[in-house]
């Protein structure tokens, strides 16, 4: 499904790393596909992100994600974690 599973894989670890202000950034970089140098990383999160705005509810579903959290992390700019 062409990089969605780095979505659920992200939004799994900002769950973990709330309220620890410290270890996010630390949790945000150990999620990045290794290899990626910045601008690669960045393409990659507007491409993935734009695939999460367009899947159909049944899809949602199999990845786990409800239709709000689709949208909050679809609609991130491409700089954002």
């Amino acid at each position: 499904m062409n990089g969605l599973s780095d979505v659920r894989l992200t939004l799994h670890s900002q769950e973990l790393a709330k309220g620890h202000e410290n270890g996010t950034r630390e949790a945000q970089v150990r999620n990045s596909p290794s290899g990626l140098g910045r601008w690669a990383l960045f393409w990659r999160r507007v491409h993935t992100r734009k695939a999460l705005l367009e899947l159909t509810p049944e899809q949602l579903r199999d990845i786990g994600l409800s239709r709000e959290q689709a949208l909050e992390e679809g609609l991130k700019p491409f700089w954002r974690m």
